[in-house]
């Protein structure tokens, strides 16, 4: 590869760091929000965003879309623990990574809520994995109830957002499971009011 060439790739990569990270500050603004809501953006996003990831913690098993999920084992907010996919097998899941203090992430979650009260027991069930304190979700969840389980992981390199594909941590992030339990999708970034059924369907 010539010295042109590398400058032109580096300057490349720069580039898409240099939009991830303004997203992820910023949000992405009214010329990319559409383009980053298509498959094809969330494709490119989440590739940008794998470059600098730091390395798989080994043993770490990590899904690849269309793979089976790892089983995860996580409790839930009484300490109860629930394995998943298992404890809705037969049904598709939309698991949503949020914290308390991420803004993205509390900004959406009506949106999450007024899906899973509206799409019955036949659709997708919504599953929130709070990378989080516990008694920061439970003081949160006082004054912003949701009625979908909430579940709660420690963040870190192991966390279960890294096996379902967010090897940086990024927030909110959503994966789509399908009813064998293999990973179907893959979300960075809040969902848009209206939104998810359109992102749910096959």
């Amino acid at each position: 590869m010539s010295t042109t060439s590398r400058i032109v790739l580096v300057a490349v990569i720069a580039g898409l760091l240099g939009v991830v990270a303004g997203i992820a500050i910023n949000g992405p603004g009214p010329l990319l929000g559409p383009a980053l809501r298509t498959e094809l953006g969330q494709r490119v996003l989440q590739r940008a965003v794998a470059v600098h990831a730091p390395p798989t913690p080994a043993g770490l098993v990590v899904a690849a879309r269309g793979e089976r999920m790892p089983p995860l084992a996580l409790a839930d907010l009484d300490g109860r623990p629930v394995a998943l996919p298992k404890a809705f097998a037969g049904r598709p899941i939309l698991i949503n990574f949020w914290a308390s203090w991420c803004g993205p992430c509390i900004k959406e979650m009506p949106e999450l809520d007024r899906y899973a009260a509206e799409t019955g027991p036949n659709g997708a069930q919504v599953v929130g994995i709070a990378l989080d304190r516990p008694d920061d979700v439970r003081a949160f969840l006082q004054h912003t109830p949701v009625a979908y389980p909430i579940l709660i992981d420690v963040p870190g390199p192991r966390d279960s957002s890294v096996q379902l594909g967010n090897p940086k941590g990024v927030l909110p992030y959503t994966a789509l499971i399908g009813a064998d339990g293999r990973l179907l999708k893959q979300k960075i970034g809040p969902f848009a009011p209206g939104e998810i059924e359109a992102w749910v369907r096959p």
